[in-house]
């Protein structure tokens, strides 16, 4: 049987960067962002997935926003001066990112994109983020987040 690996190449990107990071583990067949939040004991709306977008000029983004919440498109092409957004088909995930569906971060992606976080992160203490593969969770400060992608926070996801 393979011995299960303990770190990934985002957290260790993370880690050298000295960002304190704590990694969970749950059940890889839970890809639904819901399941995940059940799965680690943890409130959806600390739970934040990874959405990747393009837009008219097939530029590519990175969206993060809670698992109990969608993107809104409209202010995801507003964030990004598009005329439009849309998500990018599923099969395009893997070449683009270099990541499964259920398993993408927006940290060591294999074509540098542009991040945007949802508001509501900066509200929370930790915001759990995929670790780069499916059954592992980051745990971090979403200001370090913030920091180390030059990433954009805005008003991004659906409701509230």
């Amino acid at each position: 049987m393979a011995k299960k690996e303990k770190s990934t190449n985002a957290a260790r990107l993370l880690e050298q960067a000295k960002i304190a990071i704590k990694l969970h583990e749950y059940d890889e067949n839970a890809v639904d962002g819901e399941k995940v939040a059940e799965e680690l004991h943890e409130d959806p709306s600390t739970v934040f997935k990874s959405l990747v977008a393009h837009n008219e000029k097939n530029d590519h983004f990175i969206f993060e926003v809670p698992v109990n919440r969608e993107l809104d498109l409209k202010k995801a092409a507003k964030a990004t001066s598009s005329k439009w957004v849309e998500l990018i088909p599923l099969k395009e995930l893997l070449p683009l990112t270099g990541y499964v569906h259920g398993g993408c971060s927006p940290v060591g992606l294999k074509k540098r994109m542009p991040c945007y976080l949802d508001e509501s992160a900066l509200s929370k203490a930790t915001i759990f983020i995929s670790a780069g593969k499916r059954g592992m969770q980051m745990e971090l400060d979403p200001r370090d987040l913030v920091a180390y992608l030059k990433a954009v926070v805005c008003q991004l996801a659906t409701g509230e």
